[in-house]
């Protein structure tokens, strides 16, 4: 079998058989990278401290049913394992949303103030000290980064699990906040570059990701800025929105759906029969 080699950034030289080369320029050729398009890609919220800043339902109606101003800084909270292919498990879990860049006054919040001091002042702190959270210029009972993005985690979004052996993308229209386990990325036609990146073709472009000491891909927004996504016309992106919606609905037709897309993104980056069942059986082989 033919093969050709390459030079790769991050990992050096790197020799493809001759179909995984017509593969790679065939995502070159009609493929835009996501850093290229009108979207923002962040990282999720860090607390520094979770035990104290995410809450469940019975807490968060305790500390509203004191202080019902409390309800203005308590929102729904996703983490990395919550993140599903196309939906996710909300598994009743909230964050109090401290941002630093809002500049509350906790005495404001007098219930939840309550909450976090019961953790102990010295525990909250920001200080870097044993046993506190680490240095920064933030008030104790502030999250530990800014997060001036935070408007951004009420928009529709792309949300992801950041480790992992398979990498799975979900849509949220709710307005879901999501913890540092995850990435998410905001912007336009969020919901189509859902279903390309959930797509055989997604999963296989992220084949070639870092990864961690233990094996799992590891999908940093540094990672996932040069993955390749071809444009469509507008009923392409609607026909593919509206698989994604279907498919987030769990159906007896859900694989079914699931083969419909992948063709559609099969033809969108002019794959033949023969490429096609290359990326599949390599998924079979690496993924399953």
């Amino acid at each position: 079998m033919i093969s050709v080699s390459y030079k790769d950034i991050q990992t050096g030289w790197v020799v493809l058989s001759e179909i995984e080369q017509r593969i790679k320029d065939k995502i070159e050729k009609v493929g835009i990278p996501l850093k290229d398009w009108d979207i923002n890609i962040y990282r999720g919220v860090i607390t520094g401290f979770n035990e104290a800043f995410i809450i469940d339902n019975e807490k968060r109606k305790e500390l509203i049913e004191k202080s019902p101003r409390s309800a203005e800084i308590i929102r729904p909270i996703l983490r990395g394992r919550d993140i599903k292919k196309y939906n996710y498990a909300f598994a009743n879990l909230y964050i109090i949303t401290t941002f630093p860049s809002k500049h509350y006054l906790i005495e404001d919040y007098p219930a939840i103030q309550d909450h976090l001091l019961s953790f102990g002042y010295n525990r909250l702190k920001q200080t870097g000290e044993s046993g506190a959270r680490k240095k920064t210029n933030n008030k104790w009972f502030e999250l530990q980064d800014a997060i001036a993005y935070w408007e951004e985690l009420s928009k529709p979004k792309i949300i992801w699990k950041r480790v992992g052996s398979i990498i799975r993308f979900c849509y949220d229209e709710e307005g879901c906040f999501v913890l540092d386990s995850t990435c998410f990325a905001t912007g336009t036609d969020i919901k189509y570059l859902v279903g390309i990146l959930n797509s055989k073709v997604g999963n296989y472009m992220l084949k070639d990701s870092p990864r961690t000491g233990t094996g799992d891909l590891l999908i940093s927004v540094q990672a996932i800025e040069p993955l390749r996504i071809p444009l469509a016309t507008e009923s392409t992106v609607e026909l593919i929105c509206k698989l994604v919606d279907k498919i987030s609905i769990e159906t007896s037709e859900k694989t079914e759906l699931e083969n419909k897309l992948d063709s559609l993104v099969y033809e969108l980056y002019g794959f033949n029969k023969q490429e096609t069942e290359f990326i599949e059986n390599y998924l079979l082989s690496k993924f399953q």
